[in-house]
Parts: structure tokens; C-alpha cells; sequence
């Protein structure tokens, strides 16, 4: 261990790595008989990497206590920026000085073998060893009990916030406030780390678990500026949604970096847990970013779809199905669904929707209840579309309606599916077959596809097979041609 000399650097900033049984600076098999230092594993930038990052970590603590400062939206960004300079020049100063003085071969022995079995640093140390050895016992205790501190309080935060419910068992505090129960739980995540026994096996996956959170973080920042969140106010000065979006970049990078399996099994727990999330429907005042996204991008899309008519090639049925209700507000021919979904093959819009006779204060109530019905028929029937129920003092005139308003901007039917007026002929009252004859005068007014099914409940389901032919009645004068296609 010369002194701090510019040629040591120099050779130590040169790639020097080891190879699993090879004795340090040699490409040789190690023999700890003789005296040789035998590497453990086999290093690269990426190893490396991975087993150094958590020990620069720690720059949001002050984050995890927002609760007990006194002006958080002061004190946490000037806070953090003071860490984030402070560490990193103290790391980036110990990795000079560490290269600038200590040979490579002693500093690539792991146990220091080669003086003794001691602490590298601590035979550097001014007076004496022991100053390093109480001084790293005295910062891990007091990194460690940081941690025991804040990452209960965040366990019981989550838990109590309701977004995880299977964490709800943790949100229970002492009579003093404190989260016991999330406490014991952060021990007994410590301590596994601690049975493990290596921490170069520890290392990367404490690395992934922080990635994750600086991420998701920044991820949160950038998707809460995008989609302009009224309750989304940064009031630092110097933020920009460009800057999250880099932090996110960076963090899915250095997982990579470190440990694509990791990186990956990482991402596919974090997926598995939103979708658990999303299955038990948490949801909180603040609201859910991935669903505000969704909303700007159906916006985006719909305003899209307004700038012209659609293409002939993109041309495909987008079906208004009218479906009449009995008297349980039940759908009176379910089979309609069904037909819609054997129609779904071009991937078409389905608007499911009925009316009902009266005056909307009195009958609301009966809205909702056949709404209910719809979304029932739709989810058995496995068709994923739109629902909705009109009140009219008309039937008529609402089906009038439904015909011109359903759908939203450009995504808006071409096909109106319509029942068949069964037992027309031996009513007495006419008002069914009025009402059928309106509306088919309706859809022939707004230039739409008209497609009345007969026999409706006779119509095979989807997984039954048919046999025999289709008669094909075609009542114009053009398009022959079209049979060659059909047959």
C-alpha cells in the first residue's frame, strides 16, 4: 500500500476482473495450499455494480418521515439534493483516493488475506485500526436502525391507505403510535437477508428492490405532470417532467445492467401486484395513474378518429343493438348478445342498449336495475362492449334518439341490430309494429346497416357447429361479382 501516487491510479483504472477459482492477478487455477488468494465468484462491471449500489442508497430517508418535519414541501427537496451532493462527493473522493494508494491485488482480496485477515482501510487509518472497525459498527448500527424506523412507518402507511388489502393487517399501531406489527415484519425481512449468509447474493436483489422504488417514483412524477392531475402541484422550481422520465430511464437501465433475471422477475412481481390491486378494486382520493393515462389516450384516440370519415379498408360493423326489456327488466332476447359477439370477428364497437317508457324521476330506479341486467347478459355472453339505459315518454321517440346520439365523437355505430316484432299479426294493439316501422324508417334516414334477425332464439351458440346452406336473397341489381367471395 504505497502512498497516494498518480501512476497507482493510472494502472487501478485499467478493467482488472476475477474469475471463480483463479488465483487474484493470475489467469491460473488458485491453490489455497500454497498460499494463493482463490477468488469466490467471477466479477464484471455488472456484479460490481449491483453489490456497490445499495451502499449509496439512503437518499430518500427523509422523504420516509415527511410526516414529522415541519415544512416537508421545503425541507425534502433541499434535503435530498444536500445528500444526493454530500454522498456522492464522499464516494466519488473514496474511490480516487482507494485507487490512488492501494494496489489492485490487495484490494481484489476479499477477506484480507494477504495482511492478515484486517480491514483494508482500517490499516490506513490514523491511529489507529480499531477507529475504522467502531466506526463501520457504529454507522451500519445507525444505517440499520434508520431503516427499522422508516420502513415500518411506509409498511403502515400502504397498509393503511387500503391500496394493497392484504397489507390491512399491518396498519394497526400501539397506543403510542407506533407500527409494531410492520416493525416485526421489517425484522423478519431482515433477518433473512442476514441467514443468507453473502451479501454479493444479497446485494443484487436489494439493488433491484430500490431501482423499483426510484423508478416507480419517478414514473409517478412524469405520469402525474403529463396528464396535468389537478391535485399535482410541484412547487420546486427546478422540476420537469423530461427529468423523471430520464430517473426512470436510468433506473431501468442500471437493473438491467446489474442482473437481467433479477430485473425481470423484479418487473413481473410488480406487475402481478398491480393486477392484484386492480382485481380487488383499491382505490383512493388520489386516484390511479395507469387509469388517468387510459383516459388521456381514449381522448387522444376519439379526437383522432374526428378528423375525417373512416377508410373503406378500415370499414368494419360497429352494431347498436336495441334490445327490448320484460317486465323483470330482463332482457327479453338474450340470444342478440350472442349474435353481436358471432359479429365480432373485424373487432367492432357493440353498444348494447334499451329504453324504457316513463318519466326519468319515476323510473330511475328501474334504469339502473336494467343497466345491471345488461352488464350481466354482456359478461356472460363474453363481449366486450358498451351498455346504457334511456328513459323516454316515447319507446319511438327514444329509439329515434339512440339511433342519432349512441357512441361518443367518431366512434359511433353503422349497424343497428333490431329485434323482430313477434305476434304482430293477432295483437290488437299496433304500437310494437309502429314502433318497429319507425325505426327501421329511422335507420334508413341515417344511412345505416339495418339487421333484423328473426328467429333469434333459435340461433346456435357460438360453440356449436352447423351444417346444410345459406340461402341468399339479393334483392339489387349489382355486385355479382361478390358471390365469388361469399362461396
Amino acid at each position: 500500500m504505497p502512498s497516494l501516487s498518480q501512476p497507482l491510479n493510472k494502472i487501478n483504472v485499467q478493467p482488472q476482473i476475477t474469475r471463480v477459482n483463479k488465483a487474484i492477478g493470475t489467469d491460473s487455477d488458485g491453490d489455497e495450499a500454497r498460499g494463493e488468494i482463490v477468488a469466490e465468484i467471477t466479477t464484471s462491471f455488472m456484479v460490481l455494480l449491483a453489490i456497490y449500489f445499495p451502499s449509496v442508497t439512503g437518499i430518500m430517508a427523509g422523504s420516509n418521515r415527511s410526516g414529522d418535519l415541519a415544512d416537508a414541501q421545503k425541507s425534502i427537496p433541499m434535503g435530498t439534493i444536500c445528500a444526493i451532493a454530500t454522498t456522492s462527493i464522499v464516494y466519488l473522493t473514496s474511490v480516487l483516493f482507494f485507487a490512488g494508494c492501494i494496489e489492485g491485488d490487495v484490494m481484489r482480496d476479499k477477506y484480507g488475506q494477504s495482511i492478515g485477515g484486517s480491514l483494508l482501510i482500517g490499516k490506513l487509518a490514523w491511529p489507529h485500526e480499531w477507529v475504522i472497525v467502531i466506526g463501520s459498527f457504529l454507522s451500519t448500527l445507525g444505517a440499520g436502525l434508520q431503516s427499522l424506523t422508516g420502513a415500518p412507518r411506509l409498511m403502515q402507511a400502504i397498509a393503511k391507505d387500503g391500496v394493497i388489502p392484504f397489507l390491512r393487517v399491518f396498519s394497526v399501531t400501539s397506543k403510542k403510535g407506533e407500527p409494531v406489527r410492520a416493525l416485526l415484519m421489517t425484522c423478519c425481512i431482515s433477518e433473512l437477508g442476514i441467514l443468507v449468509g453473502n451479501l454479493d447474493y444479497v446485494a443484487p436483489i436489494i439493488t433491484m428492490f430500490f431501482l423499483m422504488c426510484y423508478g416507480f417514483v419517478n414514473m409517478a412524477c412524469a405520469l402525474q405532470t403529463l396528464l396535468q392531475t389537478p391535485n399535482w402541484r410541484p412547487r420546486f422550481r427546478f422540476y420537469h417532467w423530461t427529468l423523471s422520465l430520464l430517473g426512470l430511464s436510468l433506473c431501468v437501465v442500471m437493473m438491467f445492467i446489474s442482473s437481467w433475471y433479477y430485473a425481470l422477475t423484479a418487473m413481473a412481481i410488480a406487475f402481478v401486484i398491480y393486477r392484484y390491486i386492480e382485481y380487488k378494486g383499491a382505490e383512493q382520493e388520489w386516484g390511479d395513474g395507469i387509469r388517468g393515462l387510459a383516459m388521456s389516450a381514449a381522448r387522444y384516440s376519439l379526437l383522432r378518429l374526428q378528423s375525417g370519415p373512416p377508410h373503406t379498408k378500415n370499414w368494419r360493423p360497429q352494431l347498436l343493438l336495441l334490445m327490448k326489456l320484460d317486465e323483470k327488466l330482463q332482457p327479453k332476447y338474450p340470444k342478440m348478445v350472442l349474435f353481436a359477439s358471432q359479429l365480432k370477428a373485424g373487432k367492432g364497437l357493440v353498444l348494447v342498449n334499451s329504453v324504457l317508457e316513463g318519466e326519468f324521476k319515476d323510473r330511475y330506479p328501474d334504469a339502473q336495475a336494467a343497466r345491471q341486467s345488461l352488464i350481466n347478459i354482456i359478461k356472460d355472453c363474453g363481449v366486450k362492449g358498451f351498455w346504457d339505459v334511456i328513459i323516454s315518454k316515447n319507446v319511438s321517440e327514444g329509439l329515434c334518439q339512440l339511433i342519432q346520439s349512441a357512441g361518443l365523437g367518431g366512434l359511433k355505430h353503422n349497424t343497428v341490430v333490431l329485434g323482430w316484432p313477434y305476434g304482430w299479426r293477432h295483437d290488437a294493439n299496433t304500437k310494437s309494429f309502429k314502433t318497429f316501422l319507425d325505426t327501421v324508417r329511422n335507420v334508413e334516414a341515417a344511412k345505416m346497416a339495418l339487421l333484423v334477425p328473426k328467429g333469434i332464439n333459435q340461433f346456435p351458440d357460438q360453440g356449436v357447429k352447423v351444417r346444410g346452406t345459406i340461402d341468399v336473397w339479393w334483392i339489387v341489381h349489382i355486385l355479382f361479382l361478390i358471390y365469388s367471395f361469399i362461396f
